[in-house]
């Protein structure tokens, strides 16, 4: 018989009535390291040592926004008839494609202010956006959240992964499919791949493209295991539809940018 260790206590400290928990300590160091990494990046490729910092100012309240709003979007069944729920963020509810779409929007209306390419800033950060991915989908494993169906607990050992991630995958006398972990792995072989590429020299605009489409594809098969779906019609899962569509946008970006541009400017160009 396995011995089951208590799962993590997702309070990571009390500071008087007010509960700090793991999942917020976790996403600000995503966001601290993927800040480190894109800030050096950005004055590599001349840009003002304050323009990330500048834009992290909007970018991450409208975010958190945006996030919000996609999750009430697709479970407006419950939030019509509870409106007071809508604003009680701290009860959970956000969805990464949210934050993404709003941080995208906000990043182009940024860089449009400041006469900066947005594609030129889009490529630098693609990285750091993954780096903020892959850590941020721990705060999930710390709060037993966002796991896939149910399997064994030899399933779990064959994968080779620690006992501590196995024994938090234990919810309620069930094993879940560590869904939190395969999208942290497969954003962090992303992060690698965009590093390399950047010694490669692309088209500007063609990391961020790749960004899309590589998070897009891991997401589309990642979400299928998942049992906490946001669904737009029966059982087809907003998720994977909104990374067909990414997907597709992309590929006719980079098509479209390739056939149609004569000097394109590339990654490296001031």
């Amino acid at each position: 018989m396995y011995s089951i260790l208590a799962s993590i206590d997702p309070i990571a400290f009390s500071l008087g009535p007010i509960d700090v928990r793991w999942y917020g300590v976790i996403i600000a160091v995503g966001i601290i390291i993927a800040f480190l990494v894109g800030q050096r990046e950005m004055v590599k490729r001349g840009l003002h040592p304050d323009f990330l910092t500048d834009l992290l100012i909007w970018a991450v309240p409208l975010a958190i926004v945006g996030a919000r709003i996609y999750y009430v979007i697709f479970q407006w069944e419950h939030y019509k008839d509870n409106p007071a729920e809508i604003i009680a963020i701290w009860n959970g509810g956000i969805a990464i494609h949210g934050a993404l779409i709003a941080s995208v929007i906000v990043a182009y209306l940024f860089t449009k202010s400041r006469n900066t390419p947005f594609l030129k800033v889009a490529d630098i950060l693609a990285p750091s956006i993954l780096i903020g991915q892959a850590v941020g989908r721990w705060g999930n494993f710390i709060n037993q959240e966002a796991h896939g169906g149910e399997v064994s607990r030899t399933f779990l050992e064959n994968l080779f992964i620690p006992d501590w991630i196995i024994n938090q995958m234990y919810i309620d006398g069930v094993y879940y499919h560590p869904t939190f972990l395969y999208e942290s792995m497969w954003s962090l072989v992303g992060i690698i791949i965009l590093l390399l590429l950047r010694r490669v020299n692309l088209v500007r605009g063609e990391l961020f493209f790749f960004y899309v489409i590589w998070y897009s594809v891991g997401r589309f098969f990642i979400e299928g295991m998942r049992t906490d779906s946001l669904y737009v019609i029966g059982e087809l899962r907003a998720a994977q539809v909104v990374s067909v569509v990414a997907i597709v946008i992309a590929i006719v970006f980079v098509v479209y940018r390739r056939v149609k541009l004569k000097n394109p400017p590339h990654y490296l160009d001031k």
